[in-house]
């Protein structure tokens, strides 16, 4: 069964909205677990609009789980990831001014640069995953890094998917039969969803991981958090 990581921002996000400690991340991440889930991402920025340093600071003695923390690896989050030494660490090339993750690594391009940082994550027992568009040079870039893994962005997918066209869906299984031939573990995230987790988790073969914060906390409005983690949980058997 594939591993449902959920990423808990949007949590912290409305913590912040009115500041004190409400709702307490650390309860919700702890609930999450009880509730089924396999893991907890977290996606520090420098402006610590929603997760906070100290956030996942704090998270470490909380999530008993896999415990994921993305982030463009400027140095302040390079020293904060070797400080917690989590379960896996996602490097995402994110803008400081970004909305949310919009790219994938162009793994050709910055090859040095990544591998410098990856081997320095290995050394400190950090698994290491690697943010990439479907597309095939990318993958094949991600291995010669010497990542363990890649996390396939997929607001593609899910914006085809939602206008009624599972061709998007190509470029992602070509991607993760590529992957699974060069040895690299897949994870996957962006935009999934109830409504098109089933299908994207059928169609990628080996898929390891997925990671999904703003859809899943937003159906647990209506849903209740505890049903949604399991109906992911379901979906993704």
């Amino acid at each position: 069964m594939t591993k449902l990581s959920v990423n808990i921002n949007k949590i912290a996000t409305l913590r912040n909205a009115r500041g004190g400690n409400v709702p307490d991340l650390l309860k919700v991440a702890t609930d999450i677990q009880k509730f089924g889930a396999e893991g907890i991402t977290i996606h520090p920025r420098p402006d610590e609009r929603h997760i906070r340093y100290q956030d996942a600071r704090d998270l470490k003695s909380i999530v008993y789980t896999e415990y994921n923390i993305e982030g463009n690896p400027e140095k302040t989050f390079i020293d904060l990831v070797l400080e917690i030494k989590p379960t896996q660490v996602t490097l995402v090339p994110d803008a400081i001014d970004a909305i949310t993750s919009n790219a994938g690594w162009d793994t050709i391009k910055h090859a040095a640069y990544l591998t410098e940082i990856v081997q320095e994550f290995q050394r400190n027992g950090i698994r290491t995953s690697i943010f990439v568009d479907p597309v095939l040079e990318m993958i094949e870039g991600a291995k010669k890094i010497g990542t363990e893994r890649i996390e396939l962005y997929t607001e593609a997918f899910a914006h085809q998917y939602s206008l009624g066209n599972p061709d998007g869906i190509k470029p992602y299984t070509e991607s993760a039969i590529l992957a699974n031939e060069l040895g690299l573990g897949i994870n996957a995230g962006h935009d999934l969803s109830l409504d098109n987790i089933q299908f994207f988790k059928q169609n990628i073969p080996g898929l390891l991981e997925v990671s999904i914060g703003h859809a899943l906390i937003s159906e647990a409005i209506y849903l209740g958090l505890d049903n949604v983690v399991n109906m992911y949980l379901q979906k993704l058997k």
